[in-house]
C-alpha cells in the first residue's frame, strides 16, 4: 500500500515517532490516521499525544461580558497577523461582539444578519474585505446566559476563556478563567470523561506497561497509577494551581467552597487546517503569467 508523504507527516507530528515507524502503522492499519496513532501508543512509541487540529490561522479571540448575566466569546479569522493587529479588523472584531450580546443570535448565520450602524455584519465584513484585501471570517461564537458568577479572560487576542463557578470570588473566577487558558483542560472533573474514552486509555497503558517488560501481576496497579496522572492533566480540578503548584485547583475551590459549573475556551485557529502552499510552484506559475 502507497502511503502519502503528508499522512506520514501529520502522524509524525501528532505522535512524536520516528518517520519509518509511523509509516509501518500506516500501512498496519490501511492508512487510518487514528488506528495509527493508537497503535504507535501502544508500541510505546509516540512521545506525545499532540493534537494535530491545532493548525496555526490567524485572527483575534473577543471576550465581553453584557446584561442580565450573558457573555459572549467570539472567533474571527485573518490571513494574516498583520491583518489580525489592524485597527480596522480589531474594530469590526468588537462591533461582532457586542451586536452578539445585544442581538442573542443562535448560530454564525444569524449573526452575520445582525445590523450595526444601519448595515448588516455580513455587509460589514465584505466591506472590510476590499478595504484591507484579505479574506475575514466570522468563525465561531458562544454565547452564554449564567445566574453563577462568570470568569473570563483574554489573553492577548489570541485565547478567550469564559468558566462559570457556583460560590467563591470574582478573583476567584478570574484565577480559573486564566488557568484554563494557560493549562488547556479538557473536562471539569473526571465525571464527565466519557467511558468509552477511559476504556481506551486503560488499554493503551495496559499495553505500554506490558511492552515495557513489567510483571502481569503489577500492570494493573501501574494502569491505575498511570490513569491517575492522566485524569489529573486532561481535567481542571485534577490540576496544580498556576498561581501555587503545590495546591490542586480542587483543594482551591474546597477552601472557596466554590464548584465549577463549566468552561469554554477558544483559541485563534484551533482546528482550522490552513493550505500549505507549494513556494517554488508559486514563483514559477507568476514567472509564466508574466512571459
Amino acid at each position: 500500500m502507497v502511503i502519502a508523504a503528508g499522512l506520514v507527516k501529520e502522524l509524525r507530528e501528532r505522535t512524536g515517532a520516528g518517520m519509518m515507524d509511523c509509516k509501518k502503522a500506516l500501512v498496519e492499519v490501511g492508512g487510518d490516521l487514528e488506528q495509527a496513532s493508537e497503535l504507535l501508543r501502544k508500541a510505546g512509541q509516540a512521545k506525545a499525544d499532540k493534537k494535530a487540529s491545532r493548525v496555526a490561522a490567524e485572527g483575534l479571540v473577543v471576550v465581553k461580558e453584557g446584561s442580565e448575566g450573558y457573555h459572549v466569546v467570539l472567533e474571527i479569522n485573518s490571513e494574516t497577523d498583520f491583518v489580525a493587529k489592524d485597527e480596522n479588523f480589531v474594530q469590526y472584531a468588537d462591533s461582532i461582539a457586542e451586536a452578539a450580546l445585544v442581538g442573542r443570535p443562535v448560530d454564525v448565520q444569524e449573526l452575520m444578519d445582525l445590523e450595526v450602524d444601519g448595515k448588516s455584519i455580513e455587509a460589514g465584513r465584505q466591506q472590510l474585505v476590499a478595504k484591507i484585501g484579505e479574506n475575514v471570517s466570522v468563525r465561531r461564537f458562544a454565547l452564554i446566559k449564567s445566574d453563577h458568577r462568570v470568569g473570563s479572560y483574554s489573553h492577548m487576542g489570541r485565547i478567550g476563556v469564559l468558566v462559570e463557578v457556583n460560590g467563591g470570588t470574582a478573583e476567584l473566577a478570574k484565577d480559573l478563567a486564566m488557568q484554563v487558558a494557560a493549562t488547556s483542560p479538557r473536562y471539569v472533573n473526571a465525571d464527565e470523561i466519557p467511558e468509552d474514552e477511559l476504556g481506551k486509555e486503560r488499554e493503551i497503558l495496559a499495553a505500554q506497561a506490558v511492552q515495557e517488560g513489567k510483571p502481569e501481576q503489577i500492570v494493573q496497579k501501574m494502569v491505575e497509577g498511570r490513569l491517575r496522572k492522566y485524569l489529573d492533566e486532561v481535567t481542571l480540578v485534577g490540576q496544580p494551581f498556576v498561581k501555587d503548584p503545590d495546591k490542586r485547583v480542587r483543594d482551591l475551590l474546597t477552601e472557596a467552597e466554590a464548584t465549577v459549573v463549566a468552561f469554554l475556551r477558544y483559541e485563534v485557529g484551533e482546528g482550522i487546517e490552513r493550505k500549505e502552499g507549494d513556494f517554488v510552484q508559486e514563483v514559477m506559475a507568476q514567472a509564466s503569467q508574466s512571459r
